[in-house]
């Protein structure tokens, strides 16, 4: 079983950054796909970015490549979500996922936080 808890959403100005955390829970998360995934008022939830066990490898959205950089630190149990040149388009809750599986992009993530509102004024 592994527990997620997110945090460092809140309210950031257009052109603004903020960092999310995902602390997780368990022995076993550095063997662990991570992924990020966000969904906004009205809209389904849509896949962000992902992280592969190792950090070797990410994967982002069209939509936020190039502004958003996922990153890990197996030692401490925490993935993380740099967001800058925030739009606010990119106003969501934001939820991190785990899977023993090599997930990335797809919505069957076995684990899920409870997620942590960002929320970007124009």
């Amino acid at each position: 079983q592994v527990q997620l808890v997110e945090s460092g959403g809140g309210l950031v100005q257009a052109g603004g950054s903020l960092r999310l955390s995902c602390a997780a829970s368990g022995r076993t998360f550095s063997s662990y796909t991570m992924g990020w995934f966000r969904q906004a008022p009205g809209k389904e939830r849509e896949f962000v970015a992902a992280i592969s066990w190792s950090g070797a490898n990410t994967y982002y959205a069209d939509s936020v490549k190039g502004r958003f950089t996922s990153s890990r630190d197996n030692a401490k149990n925490t993935v993380y979500l740099q967001m800058n040149s925030l739009k606010p388009e990119d106003t969501a809750v934001y939820y991190c996922a785990a899977d023993p599986r090599h997930t990335y992009w797809s919505h069957e993530y076995v684990y899920w936080g409870q997620g942590t509102q960002v929320t970007v004024s124009s």
